[in-house]
This record gives structure tokens, C-alpha cells and sequence, in this order.
């Protein structure tokens, strides 16, 4: 285990190494969309299982034709499929959105809920989507764990876990809340480019001295 110091010092570096990388999916829709909460959350949907260099078309298709609750209703199901297709499991997607967006719409008054039980609540969200949403969203603290988030977190050794799940509840006993919002950020984006899944770049790693390099085999 990483005592506190060692974890501010990783995620300052962290911070300083990733600044000039490729956006992430939510930085980008930020960026260009703004702090929208449906706009974030949809994105959020189409993300799942898709690589963010592609999704951040898919989105851009999108909300070019539709960017508010009441607009993609218009779409109907089949209009919003063909846009949406390159996602993958795009009729999932699909089927998850407009029931989505029916219930912000009818229950929440065309507002995304910002709490996680009223999120989680509805079709297709999972714990990742509910803790983006409240993070990049509403500046909510909230650790969104997904698979880099899970597998940098234990192959540095910060903790021992099995399922996003618990990495969540992990992270937030060491991680000060501070740092719950940008967490996610830092790690998507340094698991895409240096701490890959297979033979990570350990040679030009800049946290390189503080990883335990659990489950590694092999790297560059």
C-alpha cells in the first residue's frame, strides 16, 4: 500500500504528464458542448464497449441533429439507430436512450437527476456512467471507475481488487475526495497511451518508481 504522500505525488504527476494528450471522450464533449448534463450522460452511453476516438464522432453526428431530451424523442428509435450504429450494440443503445430520456423527461422534468440511486435507477446506467455524470457534470465528488481506472490502480499496487466495484470503495478510503473528480481523467487517458493493457511503455513511465507492476509480464 501507498502511503498519502506517494499518492499525491503519483497524481501530480499524473496531472502534469497527461496535459498535452488526446481528450478524453467527456473533455471533449465539455469543450465543445459545455457542462451539459443529458449531452455528457448520452455520450457517456454511447462510450460503453467503444473507443472514445470513435464515439467522439458518433457524438458529433449526433448531436448535430439532436442535443436536447425533446429532440432525440423526435428522432424515433430506427433514425436514432442509423446515426448511432458505428457504436457498437447500437441497438441496445438506442432502446436505452429513448427510455432515458422518456423518464427525464416525465419524472424528472427534463433534467438529469445529480444523485447516484436516481441515476442507477434507469436503463443502461451503471455505476460508471452515474459517477461521470455526477463528476464531470455537477462537480459532484465521485470516483468513476472503468477498466483503466481498475487495472492501473492495482497493477500500481495503490490496491487489491477484483471488481470495479470494490475498486470504487478501495479508492475512496485512500484517494482525498479532492482528487475523486479528476482521477478518472488522468488515468483514461495515461492507460490509452502509456500503462496500455498488454506490454505497457514502463520505460518512459513517469510513475514508473512507484509501481508495483502487478500482474506485468512484459513491457516496453
Amino acid at each position: 500500500m501507498k502511503n498519502l504522500t506517494t499518492i499525491k505525488e503519483i497524481i501530480s504527476l499524473l496531472k502534469a504528464n497527461t496535459k498535452d494528450f488526446a481528450p478524453t471522450l467527456v473533455d471533449y464533449i465539455i469543450k465543445k458542448y459545455g457542462k451539459d448534463p443529458y449531452l455528457i450522460l448520452i455520450s457517456c452511453i454511447l462510450s460503453l464497449r467503444a473507443k472514445d476516438s470513435s464515439t467522439i464522432h458518433i457524438c458529433d453526428d449526433l448531436f448535430s441533429v439532436a442535443k436536447t431530451p425533446q429532440e432525440i424523442l423526435k428522432l424515433k428509435q430506427d433514425k436514432l439507430e442509423k446515426i448511432i450504429y458505428k457504436s457498437g450494440f447500437y441497438k441496445t443503445k438506442a432502446k436505452n436512450i429513448i427510455n432515458i430520456t422518456k423518464i427525464i423527461l416525465e419524472k424528472y422534468n427534463g433534467k438529469v437527476p445529480k444523485n447516484k440511486e436516481d441515476l442507477l435507477g434507469m436503463p443502461g446506467i451503471g455505476l460508471k456512467t452515474a459517477n461521470l455524470v455526477l463528476s464531470q457534470a455537477y462537480n459532484i465528488p465521485a470516483i468513476c471507475v472503468d477498466t483503466h481506472v481498475h487495472r492501473i490502480s492495482n497493477r500500481l499496487g495503490l490496491i487489491k481488487t477484483k471488481t470495479p466495484e470494490n475498486t470504487e470503495l478501495a479508492l475512496q478510503k485512500i484517494i482525498p475526495e479532492e482528487y475523486w473528480t479528476d482521477l478518472n481523467n488522468f488515468l483514461v487517458k495515461w492507460g490509452q497511451n502509456i500503462c496500455t493493457p498488454v506490454s505497457p511503455k514502463c520505460s518512459i513511465c513517469k510513475i514508473n518508481k512507484y509501481c508495483d507492476k502487478v500482474g506485468v509480464t512484459k513491457s516496453r
